[in-house]
């Protein structure tokens, strides 16, 4: 039996995406810490449920302030002199780098997650920007000149995040596909008769939000038996979009549903699901939506691509070009056979490659647990 540590930096994160995970491990004899910021009681019982021992902590997601990073990485050591873990795990970039440093401070093995390259690794921005993507890679191969293992939803990241120089040994590499997904609970549900899409995202420009958009209100605007929704909520980060441009797009015939703690009503509504990210590691939204029966559509980069099966499961569409989405949604929402035929195919696509036992006994082989 160990204990084990693992760092977030959202609670329904470590519920419905790690969830699974905490279940394998503890069903494997071992003790389970998680942590996050703004832990509420409801998510702290849903986590105990688990038989996970919650911890907020002090992180700030989107602040540049060092100041808050080394708070956070104050409360991370803090704990693990209290808690004494075997093993500490971390996902998404502030866990994994100051988590990393926490327990390498109090001599604990660790390993991290890079469940996508995000924002840091897409090359936008101004010069302040690119001088913080710096900071941050050369922060991330400190870090993990320190863990045991670099775990990744798919070979695009590992070969990226080499290749930026922030992982100097490549044997700590290793590649699982993604975060998998329960095929139980996400079980196939039956199409509505008429094409409805659906996306569910953050409301970023980097997921291709904007994107989806553009190419909704062109069909909106030629016949009136499409139905588009989006599912999700405004961020601060730097690439977000304003209430203004959604409010814009609401006017414009688009179903704003808000951010959902349960997508599968969304998910049962919708006939097709679309992401036209501009990177994944590997979008979780895309798999429940294949474990339900639903063709998708996205977008031939890192993350997404390896998700679908292009004309078989669904389609793959060039990165930005808003003009060939629109092309891959008319052509589903021309063939309702199609939409069912591929969204048969898909299920049984995601049954196979990412059922969530499959990936966790690989990932927890990987980290030597």
């Amino acid at each position: 039996m160990s204990v084990i540590l693992i760092n977030g930096s959202h609670p329904d994160y470590l519920i419905n995406l790690r969830g699974p995970l905490i279940s394998d491990l503890i069903a494997r004899g071992h003790v389970v810490h998680v942590t996050s910021p703004n832990i509420r009681h409801q998510e702290s019982a849903a986590l105990s449920s688990l038989g996970a021992i919650s911890h907020n902590v002090n992180l700030e997601r989107r602040s540049l302030n060092p100041l808050a990073d080394l708070r956070y990485l104050f409360d991370i050591v803090s704990l693990i002199k209290k808690e004494k873990p075997d093993f500490v795990l971390g996902y998404t970039i502030k866990p994994n780098i100051w988590g990393t440093y926490a327990a390498a401070l109090c001599q604990v093995d660790s390993a991290v997650m890079v469940t996508g390259l995000g924002y840091a690794f897409v090359p936008t921005g101004g010069t302040k920007q690119r001088i913080g993507k710096k900071v941050i890679h050369k922060l991330y191969r400190l870090a993990t000149n320190k863990n045991k293992a670099v775990i990744f939803q798919n070979t695009d990241d590992r070969n990226d995040f080499t290749a930026q120089g922030c992982l100097s040994d490549i044997k700590k590499a290793k590649v699982v596909n993604g975060s998998g997904v329960d095929t139980d609970y996400y079980s196939p549900t039956p199409l509505p008769e008429k094409p409805v899409f659906l996306l569910v995202a953050r409301l970023l420009i980097s997921k291709g939000v904007r994107d989806y958009a553009t190419a909704a209100v062109s069909i909106l605007a030629k016949r009136q038996d499409c139905r588009f929704l989006i599912a999700g909520f405004l961020d601060n980060g730097p690439d977000s979009i304003s209430q203004e441009e959604l409010d814009s797009w609401i006017s414009s015939g688009i179903e704003f549903v808000g951010h959902l703690d349960d997508v599968r009503p969304a998910i049962s509504s919708a006939s097709v699901y679309v992401l036209p990210s501009y990177r994944e590691g590997t979008p979780r939204t895309v798999l429940e939506a294949s474990a339900m029966g639903r063709a998708a559509i996205v977008t031939d980069v890192p993350g997404c691509r390896e998700t679908i099966v292009d004309g078989e499961t669904g389609y793959l569409v060039p990165v930005r070009d808003a003009n060939a989405l629109e092309a891959a949604m008319l052509a589903l929402a021309n063939d309702a056979d199609l939409r069912s035929k591929m969204g048969a195919a898909a299920r049984e696509f995601c049954d196979e490659k990412y059922a969530v036992g499959k990936v966790n006994d690989a990932l927890i082989g990987y980290l030597g647990l």
